[in-house]
């Protein structure tokens, strides 16, 4: 899923979210030329992170595919199907690693317990994130109203995520990538950049600043009739968990410190991490495999920052309507047909971001 912050869409209020914009104004940052080689391609000069022409193979439509990879006749049905129960068993693990465990932690009273709660928590909030996705896509779960349901009060609000309007945001990101309408520009675009750049950019993730600027875009809908009614939800909802949290972990500052500060931190990091590796340095396309990027999935990063299958992040935007389960099938099968491949590959999430912070400033 190409997930642009989840709190960091479109408020529906007269102002815009802030996070996704860099909050320096656009950075003039051009390539470089290098005599080393950037990642699986290769290439000499490092000047681009666009696969490859040789990777962007012509593919004749044929009775599982049609030539832009979507899957149709009896694969689609099968990759649309929703698995309800699994989705049901996700949602209530990720409760069980956030809130569980700072249970467990309070229960022990040690401070290397309340360490792991708090990594947890940061983990727990990319996870928290990809569901919500799910959700605005309506595949959590088959019937809507459960999906909307679950999807906000239990899955979007606890993460500060107004999802209606998250979702409004989102259809434009797919609808054309690196197009006019596209929400997430000013994220995506510039790479590769400088290495003083990227520092700059994951320094204001780590302290905060990024995630100040999303709370307080939300905060601000409480001035916008509009908006208002979603804010006061998503508060009402943060005062319950303040509550619950002081309850079970024993002290008051456990909601602050464990769900407030992971958001506000860890978890700008992890995002802007996944962001960059699926579209940064790419460009507007009808053909998904110039516009996302496909990087090849370690159990390491699934366990950290791509859960869900969310790393398998060009499939999903052959086709939408594949839930996240099906994923990696429809991988499979668009590498079978010769719609992937293996020049389009980045060996690793660590060899993308070397190339996406290989540029220099002019």
């Amino acid at each position: 899923m190409t997930s642009p912050d989840p709190a960091a869409m479109e408020q529906p209020s007269t102002e815009a979210a802030p996070s996704q914009a860099n909050p320096e104004g656009p950075e003039p940052e051009g390539a470089v030329s290098s005599d080393k080689g950037s990642g699986p391609r290769d290439r000499a000069v490092i000047d681009t992170m666009s696969p490859p022409p040789s990777a962007l193979t012509d593919m004749k439509p044929n009775d599982r595919f049609r030539a832009d990879g979507r899957p149709i006749g009896e694969l689609r049905e099968q990759l649309y199907r929703i698995p309800n129960l699994k989705n049901v068993g996700h949602t209530i693990g990720i409760w069980l690693q956030s809130v569980g465990v700072i249970a467990l932690a309070a229960w022990w009273g040690n401070p290397f317990g309340w360490m792991i709660a708090f990594l947890m928590c940061c983990r727990a909030m990319v996870r928290f994130a990809i569901l919500m996705h799910e959700a605005a896509h309506r595949l959590l779960f088959s019937n809507r109203k459960a999906n909307d349901f679950i999807g906000k009060w239990f899955v979007a609000y606890p993460v500060f995520v107004p999802i209606d309007a998250y979702r409004r945001v989102h259809m434009a990101h797919h609808k054309e990538e690196f197009g006019p309408g596209e929400p997430d520009m000013a994220l995506y675009s510039g790479y590769p950049v400088s290495a003083e750049s990227w520092r700059r950019k994951l320094t204001r993730d780590a302290i905060g600043n990024s995630g100040w600027k999303n709370l307080k875009g939300l905060l601000l809908g409480l001035k916008n009739p509009k908006a208002r009614p979603t804010t006061i939800q998503i508060l009402a909802v943060q005062a319950v968990m303040f509550v619950a949290l002081w309850v079970i972990g024993g002290h008051w500052w456990v909601w602050p410190v464990f769900w407030l500060l992971p958001w506000l931190t860890a978890w700008r990091v992890l995002n802007r991490l996944r962001a960059v590796a699926e579209h940064a340095g790419l460009k507007a396309s009808a053909d998904r495999r110039e516009t996302t990027h496909h990087i090849h999935q370690s159990a390491v990063a699934k366990f950290v920052f791509v859960p869900f299958n969310t790393g398998y992040h060009l499939a999903h935007h052959v086709d939408i309507g594949v839930p996240f389960a099906a994923l990696p099938r429809l991988q499979d099968g668009l590498e079978e047909v010769g719609y992937i491949q293996p020049e389009l590959e980045w060996p690793s999430y660590v060899a993308l971001w070397r190339h996406g912070c290989s540029g220099s400033s002019i």
